[in-house]
């Protein structure tokens, strides 16, 4: 069962690491068509932050895992 769980959470962060890409592109677009709101300004600085932790947290388990 946990396995099971472990894989279901796999999927929905691969899920929404997509969904992070497709927004990340979007905005950086309209950000060149059009001076972004200030919601999409939030939206935008999100998802940059996102990548970030999201990239910093990747490595920080691979480093656990090899070294730990």
């Amino acid at each position: 069962m946990v396995n099971l769980l472990e894989n279901v959470v796999q999927f929905t962060a691969i899920i929404l690491f997509l969904c992070l890409i497709y927004y990340y592109r979007y905005f950086k677009k309209m950000k060149r068509e059009r001076v972004l709101t200030g919601i999409e300004n939030l939206i935008f600085r999100l998802t940059q932050s996102a990548f970030i932790l999201c990239a910093a947290s990747v490595v920080l388990l691979f480093l656990d895992r090899n070294f730990g």
